[in-house]
């Protein structure tokens, strides 16, 4: 599964996107129950950081939209991430847009998907963390059902919220998935502040009902301009939200232009959306001056990338795409980087 990728990336390649990603998984699900998964585990050393009021064990993560229902932790634990992030899960099940919605583009090291929130519902979700087993650092990715329209957006956040709460480390708030119609408006200043201000009394409430504070954090768009996101940085600084993840899929396509399923609907990821995604977190880090910590994510597939994304602002770093190109490796090789490159060990002031 480890040493083995690079040799098993061909077959998997030769295979629709999805079916891919689904074997795959469920080889890893097989590989940890049978405890073959943690023999032949890559050796990650211990580098611990604490950002948003949470230990991490290590400031590499894995994105949102790999294990949108959570069922597949204990055998993603063994890659060697210091936190995975499970979602995006929305209230009632839903199935997604029809396939196929993920494409591969090879020669860009980059994928486009329009999944578009498929996930068994928020109930489903909880009862998979639970009988998981897993006790690392989970963050749980929220969204609203499709057919939820934007003026009622807030009850699906809420109703998620209150049911993931108990099982979270922080929860990220979705409002940036370019596959979900108007998702994308919630991040527009008046429905954004009115959004935070709901979360926010609710996270309090919460954190008073269950004696244990869980830390919101909200994941944005690379397509915003760059005034908008100095606008982001500004509601979040006053809503005291409690950190930013920079960025979601692009739906840009400059930089692939021309090649196969470049114009496919959905969002890009990999290596094309990098120095975009830095550049958003470079932007926010100078508008927010430590206000909140910024997760970056985004085109990381090598160490070198992961120290780019800290070098202009990120505390934490997250890994999707560049899985599926490099394999389980690359967690290790991120986490050695930053650990070599002077690593903060503590969240902003």
């Amino acid at each position: 599964m480890y040493k083995f990728y690079p040799f098993a990336r061909p077959f998997l390649f030769a295979l629709d996107a999805e079916t891919a990603h689904e074997l795959t998984l469920a080889a890893l699900d097989r590989a940890a129950q049978a405890g073959l998964a943690r023999i032949v585990a890559p050796r990650v050393a211990a580098a611990p950081v604490t950002v948003m009021g949470v230990a991490f064990p290590n400031r590499v993560g894995l994105a949102a939209g790999l294990d949108k229902d959570a069922a597949h932790l204990p055998g993603l634990a063994t890659f060697g991430f210091g936190f995975l992030e499970a979602g995006t899960v929305t209230p009632r099940p839903q199935p997604g847009n029809p396939r196929p919605r993920m494409f591969r583009l090879p020669h860009a090291h980059a994928l486009i998907n329009r999944l578009g929130f498929n996930n068994g519902g928020v109930d489903a979700f909880v009862a998979n963390v639970a009988r998981s087993g897993y006790r690392g650092v989970l963050g749980i990715n929220i969204g609203k059902n499709f057919d939820t329209p934007n003026e009622r957006a807030a009850d699906d956040y809420v109703a998620c919220l209150r049911a993931v709460y108990a099982h979270a480390s922080y929860v990220t708030v979705n409002v940036s998935s370019p596959n979900t119609k108007g998702l994308r408006d919630l991040q527009a200043e008046e429905a954004l502040a009115a959004l935070l201000a709901t979360l926010k009394r609710e996270q309090a409430a919460l954190a008073q009902a269950h004696g244990r504070y869980v830390p919101l954090a909200i994941k944005i768009a690379p397509d915003l301009t760059d005034a908008a996101v100095r606008g982001v940085a500004r509601l979040l600084a006053e809503h005291r939200i409690d950190g930013v993840i920079a960025t979601n899929t692009t739906v840009a396509r400059d930089a692939v232009a021309g090649q196969p399923h470049a114009e496919e609907a959905g969002g890009l990821s990999g290596a094309p959306l990098r120095q975009r995604a830095t550049a958003v977190v470079r932007v926010l880090a100078e508008a927010l001056a430590g206000a909140l910590p910024i997760i970056g994510v985004g085109g990381i597939g090598s160490g070198q990338d992961a120290r780019e994304k800290v070098a202009a602002g990120a505390s934490l770093v997250q890994l999707y795409t560049g899985l599926i190109y490099r394999g389980p490796a690359l967690v290790a090789e991120c986490v050695a980087a930053l650990s070599e490159s002077d690593p903060r060990r503590a969240e902003p002031p």
